[in-house]
């Protein structure tokens, strides 16, 4: 789906009264239970936990109350505080301000500092802070008493779980600046589309894990008032082409041949990842070109993973000999997919065959890892006007390729790959939290998927592989546009395979082999989400 500004979600919240007959009373009641969802999804059983909601004058207010009331009906322990007068409380907003007070829940009206002194030792016992204080609407600095609460509010989160109603109270919606005076969210629920200011810049650090939720606006809506070039990664974005079912006659021709490269001495295990991870995902066949010498310990870990040997330097590294007399291109013919990259080394003869490969093109290369470390201080020799390349930098390796700081690439994500795509004519899968992946086109998709869990060795030699398989079964007779939604499909496919793992394994054990062992339910939920039976 499109990634919106507040005026835009604005526009959308009225179109889907007046054109849809939707009352806003009812988008505000299901936006409300949508979050009081979120919360019971993740924090149950709910009889055990104190939540403490706060509420603002204005419609995100009238969000929090219905947060309030359905956490309450759940069995939590809810108290909620009011930053306004009652009577200054207006239209659907104030509906449910009554609704709550009918269902017999408390109100603490705190018009001064004064009061908030008195009513603020509610945080530090509270499992979960609501934050219902403001809205997309907000303009300018927050001041006065409610930058005394979020101040109040930001000094507890170590402690607390706080989850923001739409958006966290102060963060402007439209730019992903991070201004003074921001609640810091462990969590934001926000309703029928992500707004461009949870995504850009630092933005994401403030809104913590973004869960949208759709609270009855027609989809079609979104794509008819969205003006922009950023999109939110979510299934409907991808079940057109890769949820379809497979033929009852096909064969494993017909799903693509990947060819990894990969691997060294010491370091086989890169290439035994990718290449499992690139058989998992759903090619029909994958090979794994590795130097002689690590050659038997990839081949001894998966049965189903054809290799290929490859020349060695002295060091035990892919040697510039592989290239001669037409014997890599032997290998390249007829593969769909090339990825490049994981356990491969800097050493100088592997970097000056790496180079060579990616120049011919001969295949839709994925290039990571050591692969991109290759053109460090050399990006522009990864420009080609033909052949589909797409690269996956972390942050590190995209700031050793533009020659800059790694703040450079974090500050502005969306805008460095967008521009290094353009640059560089492939798609540039910018890694890390929301990754963001561009085409040189001008798509860019921004991932809903993944975990910190994730944060560990070989996850991404997993995501070269899946990347790799799925170019082999989709990637053929794409352009850049589709070629970009794919990695953007292989992406988010990886997150939901890390957020199983997450669930089972919990975030620090986690290791990049769960990923694999998950895709299998990575797919049956993908598959569920698409209306597949």
């Amino acid at each position: 789906m499109k990634i919106l500004t507040a005026a835009e979600m604005r526009e959308v919240d009225r179109l889907s009264t007046e054109r849809c007959g939707i009352p806003s009373l009812t988008l505000m009641e299901n936006a409300g239970h949508s979050v009081a969802e979120f919360i019971r999804g993740r924090f149950a059983p709910l009889e055990r936990r104190r939540v403490v909601v706060l509420c603002g004058k204005g419609n995100n207010g009238g969000d929090g109350f219905v947060v309030a009331r359905h956490l309450r009906e759940m069995g939590a322990n809810v108290s909620v505080s009011l930053f306004a007068s009652p009577a200054e409380i207006r239209g659907d907003a104030a509906a449910n301000l009554n609704r709550w007070r009918e269902s017999g829940g408390e109100l603490k009206p705190i018009l001064g500092a004064g009061e908030w002194q008195m009513h603020k030792e509610a945080l530090p016992s509270a499992d979960i802070i609501v934050d219902a204080l403001l809205g997309t609407g907000v303009r300018g600095a927050v001041e006065g008493l409610l930058a005394e609460v979020i101040a109040d509010v930001n000094r507890h989160a170590p402690a607390q779980i706080v989850v923001a109603v739409d958006i966290p109270s102060g963060l402007p919606s439209d730019t992903g600046e991070i201004p003074d005076v921001v609640v810091r969210a462990n969590y934001t629920v926000t309703f029928t589309a992500p707004k461009h200011g949870m995504v850009l810049r630092d933005a994401s650090r403030i809104a913590g894990q973004l869960a949208v939720r759709d609270i009855g606006s027609p989809p079609e809506l979104i794509e008819e008032i969205g003006q922009g070039n950023l999109r939110w990664s979510e299934p409907n974005e991808f079940c057109a082409k890769f949820a379809a079912r497979r033929s009852p006659e096909g064969h494993k021709g017909d799903y693509g041949h990947a060819l990894i490269v990969a691997g060294s001495v010491g370091k086989t295990g890169a290439a035994v990842l990718a290449s499992w991870a690139a058989l998992r995902v759903g090619a029909g066949l994958v090979t794994v070109a590795t130097p002689q010498p690590a050659l038997p310990i990839i081949a001894a870990h998966t049965p189903e993973v054809m290799t290929a040997p490859l020349a060695a330097t002295t060091a035990g590294t892919v040697s510039l000999r592989s290239l001669d007399g037409g014997y890599f291109d032997s290998l390249v013919e007829g593969k769909r997919a090339l990825g490049i990259g994981p356990g491969l080394t800097t050493n100088d003869e592997t970097v000056q065959f790496v180079r060579k490969v990616v120049a011919q093109r001969a295949a839709p290369i994925v290039l990571d890892a050591d692969g991109l470390n290759a053109f460090a201080g050399r990006a522009a020799e990864l420009k080609s006007p033909s052949g589909l390349l797409g690269i996956t930098p972390h942050p590190g390796e995209m700031a050793r390729l533009l020659a800059c700081g790694i703040q450079d690439v974090q500050s502005n994500r969306a805008d460095v790959a967008l521009k290094a795509a353009a640059g560089w004519n492939c798609v540039v899968v910018l890694k890390g939290h929301q990754t963001a992946i561009a085409s040189p086109t001008g798509e860019a998709f921004i991932n809903s998927t993944g975990n910190p869990g994730m944060g560990t060795g070989g996850t991404g030699d997993v995501l070269t592989g899946m990347l790799a398989g799925l170019v082999a079964q989709f990637g053929h007779e794409l352009n850049y546009s589709g070629y970009a939604q794919l990695l953007a499909f292989s992406v988010y496919l990886h997150g939901l395979a890390g957020d199983i793992a997450y669930a089972d394994h919990g975030e620090a054990p986690l290791i990049a082999s769960d990923l694999i062992h998950a895709l299998p339910r990575a797919y049956q939920q993908f598959y569920a989400d698409c209306d597949r039976g």
